[in-house]
């Protein structure tokens, strides 16, 4: 059952890269050379940093014991044939293992699964939720569980070789032909297999290729898919397959895991699902399930078995793909959400996973910026969720040559590496380049605009392109807009796919007026991802104007029930330094942690040096006043986020007080963040991060025994 007032938004990470800081980056090397992340490096300050990126879940890729070249014989651990794994790390969804987890991902390889069900804990405590990788359709040729429950049967345990198919058998088997690696690998083969078994992308003969999927051997659910005949299928009485791969899925649910992304689940029979999702979710009513399907022509099929969301990779990310490259038009993603519009708050999009090319990559856009637009049709189009893979949001190219993956534009899943924009941006922010901390803060905005504004998750939707053709205030193949609205709040959101910026009139139908009941008015519409704002005239047929910079986009939001006299946001009698103006945000917020004041009510900013007092119960001491200036230097290097929220005055949030907002302040109130740090109403210039303030000097103090006023100065130097 889907979550109705919930936009989920997804972090996928494969931890074996996200945690690791070892930079040799050997061509192929091994895991003492490259090294390999941890699931200890998703500490609390790491998970909060992601929660507040705007992610509702985490997807933890490679979770589940799969074949690797590394050796761990002395902990038990079987040690996989080099021949069938494919890189020194090895595929994670060659699994050896459904009831083991990677040892690689340990600090105490004994203590591997305490260590996951901790970081299950960690996650939920910070707020959001867990996905893990269940793969279906196939497991390591060498699979055997060395940690099932008691009582539990070995997948292929009792299976008849000598039989190609039987819905008692696990696996499929070639009559009796050994298995011939010579198409598959360079060079002699040791490694013996008799009979065969199929691959898991259905290879039913004894001799694999090089592309197939020859590490790995099918399950067999029934499915005989060489039966004279034609493809067969024998359900009746229900295959021990399914019987068995339910209780894996029990076995992790029961753990606390909140959803399961299914690898390749359109190889796996439909019926199954449906038997499977039924048990599970009997027991576990909120579980998700995620599916990787790309036939569309089966997407009501699956929906209908029990996934919650299925990949929209065929259609949207396609689309999305080509918009960015300039291979289609901007308008073509009309067609894409038509096509499945019946389904569609099951339809998972994304931009990047760990099959896909990187953006950045020189196989796809070259610059992580292009995506942007994408990344806002992706994620506030409709209310179904949206994905990202680590890395995305601070533009990893992913041209790398690792090892067995080669440099394809990919972060490899076969190798041991650390991708160097996860090195930076997790170890310390200070050496992440301006480029990746400024998109990473875009897709914050976005993301956060995503799960915060009811308009996205789950209000109504409007498509303005077929009002917009080709025109000189307009460009279907380069810019799109629409309508999100919820109640009284009215998201127009527009975005420019060019190269240039764009002086554009979006023009908004009669009917859109009818089916969104949007009254013709004057408003104030402030865009969400920068604080600029406009005062706009509605009207049926007529046009909101608007400026959109390159690769870039707009999230205007308004609100219909705002009185006329309150249209106008509140004029600024200032032109701050910017710098300067945020610099006295966390100094407000730090002097009243440290001291128990108020905010500042006399506060001179100035581009030179600024002037800002406060009324103290005492005198700081000079080791206070130093305390003063080092915290502050401290908070700028955080590096936190500065985002903005337009809320009016019946929605406030319970942390933010409106007792220094003048008398004729309007209904709709900006309110500006830092990070966690803090938060007030304010209409000023801002920078975007903390970062670009640079270093906060502190210049002298003044104190008034009388008033109890004490008078810093100080100046920012960028």
């Amino acid at each position: 059952m889907l979550t109705a007032l919930n936009k989920i938004t997804i972090y996928q990470v494969l931890p074996r890269l996200f945690g690791n800081r070892n930079c040799s980056h050997i061509e192929g090397g091994s895991i003492a050379e490259n090294g390999c992340g941890k699931f200890s490096a998703f500490d609390e300050p790491t998970l909060k940093r992601i929660h507040a990126m705007g992610f509702t879940h985490v997807w933890y890729t490679g979770v589940i014991r799969h074949a690797s070249q590394t050796d761990y014989t002395r902990y038990g651990i079987p040690r996989q044939h080099s021949e069938i794994v494919k890189g020194k790390a090895g595929s994670p969804y060659a699994i050896t293992d459904y009831y083991d987890v990677d040892p690689d991902l340990a600090d105490d390889v004994n203590a591997r699964m305490d260590e996951w069900e901790s970081l299950i804990e960690r996650t939920h405590r910070e707020g959001m939720k867990v996905i893990m990788d269940f793969i279906p359709n196939h497991v390591a040729r060498e699979y055997h569980s060395i940690c099932k429950p008691s009582g539990i049967k070995d997948l292929g345990e009792k299976d008849d070789s000598s039989l190609h198919f039987s819905t008692r058998n696990n696996f499929y088997y070639c009559w009796g032909q050994p298995l011939d690696l010579s198409q598959s690998i360079d060079g002699e083969s040791s490694y013996s297999e008799s009979p065969a078994k199929a691959t898991g992308n259905d290879k039913f003969s004894a001799s694999p290729s090089r592309n197939d999927w020859y590490e790995t051997i099918k399950l067999n659910y029934g499915v005989d898919y060489c039966d004279a005949g034609g493809r067969s299928y024998h359900f009746d009485p229900i295959p021990e397959t399914w019987k068995m791969m339910t209780d894996i899925l029990l076995f992790w649910s029961n753990k606390g895991v909140d959803g399961f992304r299914c690898d390749m689940a359109e190889m796996v029979p439909a019926a199954f699902w449906q038997y499977a999702t039924k048990i599970l979710k009997e027991q576990h009513p909120e579980l998700i399930f995620i599916g990787e399907v790309y036939d569309t022509y089966q997407y009501h099929t699956y929906v209908a078995s029990g996934f919650d969301y299925l990949y929209d990779k065929v259609g949207m990310y396609d689309t999305l793909r080509g918009i960015i490259r300039d291979e289609r038009p901007a308008s073509s993603i009309t067609y894409e959400w038509q096509s499945s519009d019946d389904i569609h708050e099951h339809m998972l999009y994304f931009l990047e996973n760990h099959d896909e090319q990187r953006i950045a990559s020189d196989f796809f856009a070259g610059n992580g910026y292009k995506a942007i637009p994408g990344v806002i049709i992706g994620a506030c189009l409709r209310n179904n969720p949206f994905m990202v893979y680590s890395g995305q949001e601070f533009g990893e190219k992913g041209m790398d040559k690792e090892g067995f993956s080669g440099q394809d534009g990919r972060t490899t899943i076969f190798d041991y590496w650390s991708p160097d924009t996860l090195s930076r941006a997790y170890a310390d922010r200070r050496d992440m380049t301006a480029v990746e901390k400024q998109l990473a803060i875009t897709y914050r905005n976005i993301l956060n605009v995503a799960i915060k504004e009811p308009a996205v998750r789950e209000g109504d939707f409007f498509d303005l392109m077929y009002v917009n053709p080709a025109s000189e205030d307009f460009d279907p193949r380069h810019q799109f807009a629409f309508i999100r609205k919820k109640d009284s709040d009215v998201l127009l959101i527009a975005v420019n796919f060019a190269d240039h910026p764009v002086d554009i009139k979006v023009k908004i139908p009669s009917h859109a007026f009818e089916f969104l009941r949007i009254p013709q008015k004057v408003v104030a519409a402030s865009d969400l991802l920068t604080g600029e704002s406009q005062v706009v005239a509605l009207k049926e047929e007529g046009v909101f104007p608007m400026t959109i910079d390159a690769f870039s986009g707009r999230i205007y939001k308004f609100n219909i029930k705002m009185d006329d006299k309150g249209f106008v946001l509140n004029e600024h009698n200032k032109d701050e330094f910017p710098p300067a103006h945020t610099a006295e945000h966390l100094l407000n917020q730090l002097m009243i942690r440290m001291f128990g004041c108020e905010r500042s009510r006399n506060a001179h900013i100035e581009r030179k040096k600024s002037k800002i007092s406060y009324i103290l119960d005492h005198k700081p001491s000079r080791k206070e006043e130093s305390a003063i200036e080092k915290e502050m230097n401290r908070l700028i290097d955080e590096d936190m986020e500065v985002s903005y929220e337009f809320v009016d005055r019946d929605h406030i949030p319970s942390d933010v007080k409106l007792d220094r907002l003048p008398g004729d302040a309007s209904e709709m109130l900006r309110l500006v963040r830092i990070g966690d740090y803090d938060v007030c109403p304010c209409i000023g210039k801002h920078v975007r991060s903390t970062s670009q303030i640079g270093k906060f000097v502190l210049l002298g103090t003044n104190w008034d025994e009388q008033s109890r006023s004490f008078r810093i100065r100080f100046k920012v130097v960028p």
